[in-house]
């Protein structure tokens, strides 16, 4: 008889035992005092037995209703605890992140698979964004590189970046050993949102009075790096995020001197009152990816 007896009903008697009022009953489980009633009425019917003393204003459990409850009260506890473990074993999650292209492609999409290994019940919902002067997109975090740490927001401090004169190998061979004076006579090579970086280089390792033959401006990071790869010319290229280019010998740098800048990777929480665990888990993880001293120190050749 007991394995007839409806699991709601159970829950609305544990509830009914506990505040001692139908009406109060109904409020909490959000429903009518009159299906309250008619719940427990079936309990009772169900299992032979009378668990409440109905008077006129209040209930009472009877002795066998207070044997009842203190049984079944833990069970139910059980039983709701096993169904949520397992529910969130199989429930797939999902965060949403937004990040420069060339963060996403150099950095974040290669180290995918060590997250998909790890978390394979949260899906990544990856936004990215192609310059700073493009507006943010919503999502539960972002990359951000910025000149100053950003306001909103819970802010976490990724690394900074520097610029590294590069070019490809044939190039370098033409290039190399020739001095600084080498860039008047060959194309700079730059992104849009730093116009004056080659100058600013120019000054930092004190060569004065530069006058570049040709600068060419380009709107994605992506874009600076392929062109210098395809021996358009010498490029800026930031560090220490394009350490694969460097690795694989599509670039090799040219000059030792690099320009240090003040802009820094950040990682934002937008929502900072969010409680959702996969939205923390992914940010240990970036923070753990993409702010240690073995990704920093990652050797350039």
């Amino acid at each position: 008889m007991s394995l007839q007896t409806p699991l709601r009903g159970l829950r609305c008697f544990c509830v009914a035992a506990e505040c001692l009022s139908f009406k109060e009953t109904a409020k909490q489980l959000y429903l009518t005092p009159s299906a309250v009633s008619h719940q427990i009425k079936q309990l009772e019917d169900n299992l032979n037995l009378s668990l409440f003393e109905r008077k006129t204003r209040a209930i009472e459990l009877t002795e066998t209703g207070k044997q009842f409850y203190l049984e079944i009260k833990p069970l139910l506890e059980q039983l709701s605890q096993t169904i949520n473990q397992f529910s969130q074993v199989e429930r797939v999650l999902e965060v949403s992140i937004s990040m420069p292209e060339f963060f996403a492609s150099e950095l974040f999409v290669p180290r995918l698979r060590g997250w998909s290994e790890q978390y394979p019940n949260i899906n990544i919902k990856l936004e990215t964004v192609k310059s700073r002067r493009e507006g943010p997109k919503y999502t539960d975090v972002s990359v951000i590189l910025s000149g100053k740490k950003p306001t909103e927001g819970t802010v976490y401090d990724l690394f900074p970046i520097s610029y590294l004169p590069a070019c490809n190998p044939a190039l370098f061979q033409k290039l190399h050993g020739k001095g600084y004076r080498i860039l008047e006579k060959t194309p700079l090579i730059l992104h849009q949102a730093r116009p004056t970086a080659w100058h600013q280089w120019a000054e930092r390792v004190g060569f004065h009075q530069f006058q570049p033959k040709q600068i060419m401006q380009l709107d994605s990071m992506f874009s600076v790096a392929r062109a210098a790869q395809q021996g358009l010319g010498v490029a800026l290229i930031p560090m220490p995020i394009s350490h694969a280019w460097f690795s694989s010998g599509s670039l090799v740098k040219l000059f030792e001197q690099e320009l240090v800048s003040r802009d820094r990777y950040y990682l934002v929480q937008h929502d900072a009152d969010s409680e959702r665990p996969e939205i923390k888990l992914l940010i240990d993880w970036v923070l753990q990816s993409f702010n240690s001293s073995d990704f920093l120190l990652s050797p350039v050749t």
